[in-house]
């Protein structure tokens, strides 16, 4: 029994040095396992963290290229802008010089109307005193009415009035109007015999026309209706085309002088 409790004391001491052993064989292992691991684990984190390296550097290669894609632009921008800017302050300047011409030549064609105006009102002053004179005259004449009113006392107020309104209208043109014959004005154009009325009234000179043509005979006094009208009229319609021409206006139609 002794030997078996010693052989038995003995079995279990090598059971422990051996499981001793296994444990230290088994540590070793596990440190190894362990070491493995993390070396594993490094490599992977290596990787991972060499390709963020590579991608940042991508990024910045990328970022670099754009910069200097957006410098390039910019100064591209800036030599247009640059070309820009001496076109506008060429066109500025053209411009000012472009102004400065057209008031210059504001001046000069105010100066040149200026002298026109008084060229022309020189011509026509030399026009209307040496060529064609006219001049406004009064012819003054008692009123018929009243010559009648004095003849014959029996006529009342009121009828030697409608006489003298009967007297003052004319009918011309199609209508009636006011012809007030006291103290009427005549436009002499050249003399006084040639004389044309005032007030458009030109029922004289077919008042002698009818005349004539009733009373046949010769003709001994030149200074009639139909001359004096005809010929105020012709050297009216002259005088109108010399100051047409004068002052370069385009008269409505074409006149006549014959």
């Amino acid at each position: 029994y002794i030997e078996k409790l010693e052989r038995l004391k003995k079995l279990k001491e090598e059971k422990e040095q051996l499981q001793q052993r296994v444990l230290q064989a088994m540590d070793r292992n596990l440190q190894a396992d362990e070491m493995k691991w993390k070396i594993m684990s490094c490599k992977m984190k290596i990787e991972q963290l060499k390709e963020a390296v590579a991608g940042g550097n991508e990024e910045v290669k990328s970022d670099k290229d754009l910069l200097l894609r957006s410098q390039e632009e910019s100064q591209r921008l800036q030599r247009r802008a640059g070309r820009h800017q001496e076109k506008r302050d060429k066109i500025e300047r053209h411009n000012r010089r472009l102004g400065e011409l057209l008031e210059r030549r504001s001046r000069e064609l105010q100066s040149r109307l200026s002298q026109l105006a008084a060229l022309r009102r020189e011509h026509i002053l030399e026009l209307t005193t040496h060529i064609f004179p006219t001049q406004e005259e009064k012819q003054g004449s008692r009123d018929p009415a009243d010559v009648v009113a004095e003849c014959d006392p029996a006529l009342t107020s009121s009828t030697v009035s409608e006489l003298a309104e009967a007297r003052r209208t004319t009918y011309l043109s199609g209508r009636w109007i006011w012809d007030d014959q006291n103290g009427e004005t005549s436009i002499s154009i050249t003399g006084p015999p040639v004389t044309l009325p005032s007030n458009g009234d030109c029922s004289a000179y077919y008042s002698w026309v009818e005349e004539k043509s009733t009373n046949q005979g010769p003709e001994l006094d030149h200074i009639n209706p139909a001359h004096t009208i005809s010929a105020a009229l012709c050297y009216a319609t002259q005088l109108v085309t010399i100051l047409s021409h004068i002052l370069d206006v385009n008269l409505p139609k074409k006149l006549c002088n014959r």
